[in-house]
């Protein structure tokens, strides 16, 4: 089972007390958006196998929305920080390539 801790609360919550939010650091696009750039964020996205970086929601607990890093080929996780965070911390980047050596890194997502 997949345990995630709050960064807010502190609270190792299994993932029955979370709700996913699916993946973050995205551009969202608003209201002003042409089809294109609506549609490459809804459906243009890759998913290979390895590091995530995902929103979680802790919805049994304190109602915090968090990102958390994770392997989705392993289900390791690396860390959780703060939903608001535009990208993930230093540590947690250095955590990650220290595991994962051919790691290609961190690099913003922003679909277009």
């Amino acid at each position: 089972m997949l345990t995630l801790q709050c960064p807010y609360c502190g609270v190792h919550a299994e993932e029955t007390e979370l709700a996913p939010g699916h993946e973050a650091h995205l551009k969202r696009f608003g209201p002003g958006a042409s089809a294109e750039e609506f549609e490459s964020y809804m459906f243009a996205r890759k998913n290979p196998k390895g590091v995530h970086f995902e929103r979680w929601r802790h919805a049994y607990g304190c109602g915090k929305w968090f990102l958390a890093a994770r392997d989705t080929n392993t289900l390791e996780v690396f860390g959780t920080y703060p939903a608001q965070s535009t990208e993930p911390p230093a540590d947690l980047i250095a955590r990650i390539k220290a595991k994962r050596p051919d790691w290609p890194g961190y690099t913003e997502r922003v679909t277009k």
